[in-house]
C-alpha cells in the first residue's frame, strides 16, 4: 500500500461562471495530520466537499488509497445523465445505477469520513443512538433476524455497542451516552461527531473546523483527541482549521489554499515564514513582504 493515502491531481470545481477551485493538487501522507488553512473564502470546504462526495469536481482526480485498494473518488460519484445515454440502455443504467447507489456513503466505505463546519447531528436522538446509526452499514439489518433477536443479529448489536462506547470513552464523553445530543455544550457536540465517524472505521478523517467556537481548554483537549487517533489508531488526518496556534502544534504538513489555488506547501516551519502565506492573510503584496 502507498505511504500517500490521498492524491489530488489537477482538482477543479466551477459552480457556473465561478471558478471556486482551480487546479489544486495535493497529496496526505499515510498516518499524518495534515491542516488545509487558508484566508474564508480560499475554497476549502469546497475541497472537503469534493473529496468527500459532497460535490462531484467539475475536473481532475482524486484517488483514495484505503482499506488495501485504491478508490477513484470522482468516479464512483457516477456521471451526469446526457442525451447520448437516453438512446443506450447500457448507459442509461450505469448511469441511474450511480445516481441511486453511488455518492458519499461509497466514499466512506472505501474508508474516508469526516465531520462538518457546521454541527450535523440528530438533536432529538440520543448520544449512544447517534453512534449506532453511524453503523448501519455494519449491524445486521435483516428483519427476520431481528424480529427472531437471532444469536447472529444479538451479537452484531452487542459490538455496536462495544465500538460505540469505545470512542465515547475517546472524546471523554461515556457519562453522556444517554443525553439528546441537542442538550450537549457545544464543544461536546463537536466531539460528539468525531465519535460518530470513527464509528464507521475510516482510515483517514477530515475534520472541518473542529476547534470553531471552543475555548481554550476545550481546544487543547480535542488536540489530545487527535494526537490519540493518530498514535493508537493509525488514522489519517487532515484538518481544516483557523486556529493557528492548534496547527502549528499538532500539524506535520500544511497546506496553503487562497482564491482557490494552492499556494504553499510545507512543515509548519516553513508556512510559519513563507511570504506569499503571509501576504493573503494580512492582505499585503507579496513585494511588500519580501522586503
Amino acid at each position: 500500500m502507498s505511504d500517500c493515502i490521498l492524491q489530488v491531481r489537477h482538482l477543479m470545481m466551477h459552480f457556473g461562471g465561478i471558478k471556486a477551485l482551480n487546479d489544486v493538487n495535493l497529496e496526505v501522507q499515510r498516518g499524518s495530520i495534515t491542516a488545509l488553512i487558508g484566508p474564508n473564502g480560499a475554497g476549502k470546504t469546497t475541497v472537503f466537499n469534493c473529496l468527500t462526495g459532497f460535490y462531484r469536481a467539475t475536473g481532475g482526480s482524486i484517488m483514495l488509497n484505503a482499506h488495501t485498494r485504491a478508490t477513484d473518488v470522482i468516479q464512483i460519484l457516477g456521471q451526469k445523465i446526457t442525451f447520448a445515454d437516453l438512446v443506450n440502455p447500457l448507459h442509461l443504467g450505469s448511469r441511474i445505477y450511480y445516481k441511486m447507489f453511488g455518492g458519499t456513503h461509497l466514499v466512506n466505505r472505501a474508508g474516508l469520513a469526516r465531520t462538518f463546519q457546521n454541527i450535523r447531528l440528530f438533536r432529538e436522538m440520543s448520544v449512544i443512538e447517534n453512534l449506532l446509526v453511524a453503523q448501519h452499514m455494519q449491524v445486521n439489518r435483516n428483519l427476520i433476524a431481528g424480529i427472531l433477536n437471532t444469536r447472529g443479529y444479538r451479537h452484531a448489536e452487542n459490538q455496536a455497542l462495544d465500538r460505540a462506547f469505545y470512542w465515547l470513552e475517546l472524546v471523554e464523553m461515556t457519562d453522556c451516552a444517554n443525553r439528546l445530543a441537542g442538550t450537549l455544550s457545544y464543544g461536546q457536540q463537536r466531539r460528539l461527531e468525531i465519535a460518530r465517524a470513527m464509528c464507521t472505521g475510516p482510515e483517514i478523517i477530515c475534520l472541518d473546523e473542529p476547534a470553531a467556537g471552543l475555548n481554550p481548554a476545550e481546544t487543547r483537549a480535542l488536540s489530545r483527541i487527535v494526537r490519540l487517533l493518530r498514535q493508537q489508531h493509525g488514522v489519517t488526518v487532515l484538518l481544516i482549521e483557523h486556529d493557528m496556534g492548534m496547527v502549528m502544534e499538532i500539524s506535520d504538513r500544511i497546506i496553503v489554499l487562497n482564491h482557490g489555488y494552492v499556494i504553499a506547501q510545507g512543515t509548519p516551519q516553513e508556512i510559519r515564514s513563507d511570504a506569499s502565506v503571509i501576504a493573503a492573510y494580512l492582505g499585503t503584496d507579496e513585494e511588500e513582504t519580501t522586503e
